[in-house]
């Protein structure tokens, strides 16, 4: 029953991730024909076509491997210099751009000649470029509101769930016995010392109102020495003296949050309980634009990610919680929650929110200001606009539609990187993948 699960996950992901890249097609497909580009071609997947139908003047179908999608149209870039589309050139670097020029005339009819791509002016062309992300980023607000104001957010609460038996350091936990940790040289954890017990629910700390976790956490954190503590338990208010110890312990953000890496910082020796609560809308966009952040942030530190993914594909090395992970990594993740013996709510939700993350990543990578992403023909639209309103401020001759063309072996240089962490993220996902557990 598992391994069934585990399978139906897998295609559940798949059937999500598919519709995700065609729901970012068809944010290019619906404004290139909103102004009047010719579109000839709506494709989800790559490679050889198993299916596809034409209506009106576009092929609309599936191809056989379900890793992204296009959509083909006319005049992308303009003509060369001499106003010709097939002209070769003996030089390597010469020969890409015309060789992307002349895909980009490669199906042209009569009467295409005012309906090409580079025609238009940049805002429409932005326009164009930039629906495809943007319905990535309505798709994942839109399925982010509905699990955290429809359902709610695990979000640690000040009840104690278990007391610790012993001290031990952050760094020493993955080493000890999982069902017996503590050692006879261990000292005795402050919590269970100064008889806290699970249940108990913390209301003060040193004779302040406690009323959520991330301050409770920072005042203890903070608090070495002898502490007051007052708890509720079986509804009566009953005061603890415990003595906060120094420990080693995972680190932590501004919001609570644990990030690589450890500190010393004060301990007391319990673990919060936990309790879904649903979020409101303000509540919810916050939490949206950290994540929003944090997707930032993972981009901009993607370079410095590399050697432990090459180290975990290729030296056995522990693969990272936070590793970046591939569309084979997310399929496995998804096979691991349809196979959690959780509520079946639980499992939906979560599989949301990992489609909602992939549709989010999706906008934020194709955002990235380079060819062959949208953002790089973006980039270039506004550029164009920026020369033309230059020149005509400065009462100079208009210098035309900027050639993206001229581009295309940079474009090369970045595929071909893209390319190879593409394949050394899926090596690590199918030899060392990143678990749910983790």
């Amino acid at each position: 029953m598992t391994a069934l699960m585990t399978v139906l996950g897998i295609v559940v992901f798949a059937v999500g991730l598919m519709v995700s890249i065609a729901w970012h097609e068809l944010g290019h497909l619906s404004t290139a024909k909103l102004f009047k580009i010719r579109v000839p071609q709506y494709m989800v997947g790559f490679g050889p076509t198993i299916w596809s139908r034409h209506k009106g003047e576009t092929e609309y179908g599936f191809k056989a491997v379900p890793l992204g999608g296009y959509i083909r149209m006319i005049g992308m870039f303009p003509p060369g210099e001499d106003g010709r589309v097939t002209a070769r050139s003996t030089s390597p670097w010469r020969g890409m751009i015309e060789d992307a020029r002349s895909a980009a005339y490669e199906e042209l009819q009569p009467g295409d000649e005012t309906r090409m791509f580079y025609t238009r002016k940049p805002w429409k062309r932005v326009i164009v470029m930039f629906a495809g992300p943007f319905m990535n980023l309505i798709l994942a607000v839109a399925l982010f509101l509905g699990v955290f104001m429809g359902f709610g957010i695990s979000t640690r609460t000040t009840v104690v769930s278990q007391v610790s038996d012993c001290v031990i350091s952050q760094a020493d936990t993955t080493k000890r016995d999982a069902d017996n940790p503590c050692r006879p040289s261990d000292p005795v954890a402050p919590a269970k010392t100064a008889g806290l017990k699970a249940g108990d629910k913390i209301v003060e700390f040193n004779g302040r109102p406690v009323h959520d976790w991330n301050a409770l956490s920072k005042d203890i954190r903070d608090g070495i020495g002898k502490a007051e503590i007052v708890v509720e338990r079986d509804g009566q208010r009953v005061t603890l003296y415990p003595t906060i110890t120094t420990n080693t312990v995972a680190k932590t953000d501004g919001d609570g949050n644990y990030v690589d890496g450890t500190v010393k910082a004060g301990f007391l020796g319990f673990s919060p309980a936990s309790h879904i609560q649903p979020l409101g809308f303000t509540d919810s966009i916050d939490h949206m634009g950290d994540m929003a952040r944090q997707g930032v942030d993972s981009l901009i530190s993607l370079p410095k990610r590399i050697p432990d993914l090459w180290n975990a594909a290729f030296n056995g090395a522990e693969r990272k919680a936070d590793s970046p992970m591939g569309v084979v990594g997310a399929a496995r993740v998804g096979g691991e929650v349809a196979a959690l013996h959780e509520p079946a709510v639980n499992r939906i939700m979560t599989f949301v929110m990992l489609i909602a993350g992939f549709n989010l990543s999706l906008f934020l990578f194709n955002m990235l200001p380079l060819l062959p992403l949208d953002g790089g023909h973006i980039a270039g639209a506004l550029w164009e606009s920026v020369r033309r309103h230059a020149a005509k401020v400065f009462r100079k001759p208009d210098p035309g539609p900027f050639d993206v063309a001229k581009l295309m072996p940079i474009a090369y240089v970045v595929a071909g990187i893209f390319v190879s962490f593409t394949l050394l993220v899926l090596i690590a996902d199918v030899v060392n993948p990143v678990k749910l557990s983790s």
